[in-house]
């Protein structure tokens, strides 16, 4: 398997604790789902030992989890005014970022990210574009405990006002080649760039990894 992020212990940590995972939601033997739960105290073990976490911290994590282990979805929006990309400052780390979130059950992906954009920023928009689909883990700090995918919409601005919310501190428009400090976790400049690009030519394809 190709690592996604880079160190290999990563990529085996996150198979582990999948494994686990998975194998203690479909099996009813007593002696297999012990067997899993190491997996899982295992996985534990080897996060706790590249952090400064205990390993109660991510067993806690990890048995929080139910049923059959898969990516996380995480949805972002593009949103532009005179070639200038919005962008909200996150209160967690201090950095910006395309307005959007973790994928919410029973919503559709357009307006999920239709919704986080009006309540992250104040703005109203439209998606009407799939821009890319990404790994949420490629070249990124912190390295996430979850492997995620990242889905970021072209969206048009419909109206409203820059508001700032309990989740970000300041709201603005920024120019591609000017950007401020980005949050890692949630954007990458790679993101905003072939969102300036489908903006400028409608006709591209969607990119993926």
């Amino acid at each position: 398997m190709k690592s996604v992020v880079g160190p290999l212990w990563l990529d085996w940590a996150r198979d582990i604790q999948a494994i686990g995972q998975t194998g203690l939601h479909f099996s009813s033997n007593d002696f297999d789902r012990m067997r899993y739960q190491r997996l899982i105290d295992i996985a534990s073990e080897i996060f706790s030992k590249a952090s400064d976490l205990p390993v109660e911290t991510f067993n806690q994590i990890f048995m929080a989890e139910r049923g059959y282990a898969c990516p996380k979805i995480d949805v972002r929006a593009a949103v532009f005014q005179e070639d200038r990309v919005l962008l909200v400052r996150e209160r967690q780390d201090g950095g910006w970022s395309l307005p959007g979130g973790w994928a919410d059950v029973n919503e559709p992906p357009s307006s999920m990210v239709e919704r986080e954009v009006r309540e992250e920023s104040g703005y109203q928009v439209k998606a009407c574009q799939v821009i890319g689909v990404y790994e949420a883990n490629h070249d990124r700090e912190p390295i996430a405990v979850y492997h995620a995918y990242k889905i970021v919409f072209l969206c048009d601005l419909l109206g409203g006002e820059a508001t700032i919310s309990n989740e970000t501190s300041a709201v603005g428009f920024f120019n591609v080649d000017d950007l401020p400090p980005l949050s890692p976790f949630r954007t990458q400049p790679r993101y905003i760039q072939d969102a300036y690009a489908l903006l400028h030519d409608p006709a591209l394809s969607a990119v993926f990894d």
